[in-house]
């Protein structure tokens, strides 16, 4: 599991319902704001022209294994996040 902390970027997939001028057909780009927890954060979010399409609150983190939600919308880590939390890990277990 990655910890969330300010200043974080993570993936936005903005809802159908969401800001219309959000392209639903990648993800957005996230800034954490804050963090309620390590799968609950304050987003804000831009949309594919680098224009701030406003903050996000409550946004549900996916970590790890977690299936997408169905509706509404979330925030991710990126692969390469993903990576490197994977390369931390294993030289942790190898220390």
């Amino acid at each position: 599991m990655i910890q969330p902390s300010i200043g974080r970027v993570v993936w936005f997939t903005p809802s159908v319902n969401d800001d219309p001028r959000a392209d639903i057909k990648q993800p957005l780009v996230g800034h954490v704001a804050y963090v309620w927890n390590d799968r609950l954060v304050n987003l804000a979010v831009f949309d594919q022209n680098g224009n701030s399409i406003g903050g996000r609150t409550s946004v549900t983190l996916l970590q790890d294994d977690d299936l997408k939600p169905e509706t509404g919308y979330f925030a991710s880590w990126m692969p390469y996040q993903k990576g490197q939390a994977a390369k931390a890990e294993a030289a942790e277990k190898a220390a």
